[in-house]
């Protein structure tokens, strides 16, 4: 396996110092997306909030921004994005309002409908299988909470097919096929929006 592709493959589960180096560009190569994603929450205030696959830990962060009152628990199954998103929120997490930690989406250990909001960004590609992992995250929602998803690629943006074919366990779902997991995981309405001139989806869905 050639240098890059050994370093593109990082996306998935950062390790060592290749790992490092991928985290380091996340925050900053993804905020964009995020910040687009994030847009689509007008209406909610949520209490307590689970951010998914956190990475470097922006993304955390940003919600711990938008939402001043709240507090973030924010699991990543590597250990080199919990230490990085750890660093990020070092004075969230000393004053009590942000929690990092290992942790595993097809398997949550968290407390069971706790969370108003729980979001995905740019992360459910390596997630194996949707409906479990979907489901995964209705249990630790509260009735009515809501689950964002924020993804660079539709799931037909050839850009990103051509990396799902050198990426390891990499899937770029298209919508309908997010929108059908989510509905039979037990969320009851889903609305999904394009980005008008990238390949870019936020999909809402409600438990």
């Amino acid at each position: 396996m050639g240098l890059f592709r050994k370093f593109i493959n990082q996306t998935r589960k950062p390790e060592g110092f290749l790992g490092k180096m991928m985290v380091n560009g996340m925050n900053s190569g993804h905020a964009k997306m995020a910040d687009w994603g994030m847009s689509h929450l007008k209406t909610i205030q949520p209490k307590e909030i689970v951010e998914l696959g956190c990475g470097g830990g922006r993304n955390a962060g940003e919600l711990l921004k938008k939402y001043p009152f709240a507090a973030v628990t924010a699991i990543d199954y590597s250990d080199v994005s919990v230490k990085k998103a750890t660093a990020y929120n070092t004075k969230a997490i000393e004053s009590g309002r942000c929690r990092i930690q290992r942790g595993d989406v097809s398997a949550l250990t968290l407390p069971k409908e706790k969370y108003d909001l729980a979001t995905a960004f740019e992360t459910i590609y390596f997630w194996p299988g949707l409906e479990t992992c979907f489901a995964q995250v209705a249990k630790v929602l509260k009735p009515d909470g809501i689950f964002m998803i924020v993804n660079e690629s539709d799931g037909t943006d050839e850009e990103s097919l051509k990396y799902e074919k050198i990426i390891d366990g990499m899937k770029c779902h298209t919508a309908e096929e997010i929108e059908l997991a989510l509905k039979n995981a037990g969320f009851s309405k889903v609305k999904t929006d394009h980005h008008k001139s990238k390949p870019w989806i936020t999909v809402i869905a409600k438990k």
